[in-house]
């Protein structure tokens, strides 16, 4: 049987039941989509712009890989008793999942982030945070990202 359109709770319209989601508001489960927003734009030149309809996408598919990845962290904790994810359990559940090559550059993030380095930037040989030759631009700008809260330990 097909399920009906998912309301923005996560039940169905159609079968009347409620997901343990459902109570919970929509912007409570996606990430800002001005944070979306700011990082979409970073890969796009000055004049670029993007569609609100891109930026939404991004944004559930954003906040719906995390939900993955943390489940899967979470199901570790408890198998081991534990009540606390931290920032080895979500690289264990990337690894587990299948995004290996997503591991190593947040090993780095992590470690600096355990260093004490709050702004969270990486930064090019120079120290400019911008891509040397020869080194991918991705890499340069990793760890920009805002400390909202998903490699806390």
């Amino acid at each position: 049987m097909a399920e009906g359109p998912a309301s923005p709770g996560g039940g169905s319209h159609e079968s009347g039941e409620q997901s343990p989601r459902s109570n919970v508001r929509e912007q409570d489960r996606y990430l800002p989509i001005a944070n979306i927003s700011r990082i979409m734009k970073k890969a796009l030149p000055a004049n670029g712009k993007i569609a609100k309809d891109a930026k939404e996408t991004v944004q559930e598919c954003v906040s719906e890989f995390i939900s993955f990845i943390t489940s899967e962290a979470s199901d570790k904790c408890q198998r081991e008793k534990r009540k606390t994810i931290n920032g080895d359990d979500l690289l264990w559940a990337m690894a587990t999942l299948g995004f290996e090559d997503y591991i190593d550059p947040l090993k780095v993030y992590l470690n600096r982030y355990r260093e004490g380095d709050t702004k969270g930037t990486a930064k090019g040989a120079d120290g400019s945070g911008k891509a040397q030759p020869g080194q991918n631009p991705q890499i340069a700008h990793q760890g920009s990202f805002s400390q909202g809260g998903y490699m806390n330990s």
